[in-house]
């Protein structure tokens, strides 16, 4: 099971495609990608795995989810907001 290419949810061919360039087209792909682009550079980082490249990781990780998150979320969660009317209302005067 250690081998990341066990992932049941991302099928063989669509395995191969991602492993040689394509694009994510669902959620699970996505994850699947961004598994092998972690696991690389683990391997590669050298000195065998420690946990300050494991802290190296999830730090990268939290900090893209973050701008993720300021840059592309809130802003549509903004637009939606506009549209629809907010459902918050502790924050009104």
């Amino acid at each position: 099971m250690g081998n990341l290419i066990q992932m049941p949810y991302t099928k063989q061919e669509r395995r191969g495609a991602l492993l040689a360039g394509a694009k994510p087209q669902d959620a699970g792909e996505l994850n699947f990608a961004i598994t092998v682009l972690v696991d690389t550079y683990l391997k590669v980082k050298g000195g065998g795995l420690r946990y300050a490249h494991l802290n190296e990781v999830i730090g990268a990780m939290d900090c893209a989810k973050l701008e993720l998150y300021r840059r592309v979320s809130a802003l549509y969660e903004d637009k939606k907001i506009a549209e629809s009317g907010d459902v918050y209302k502790c924050n009104e005067s």
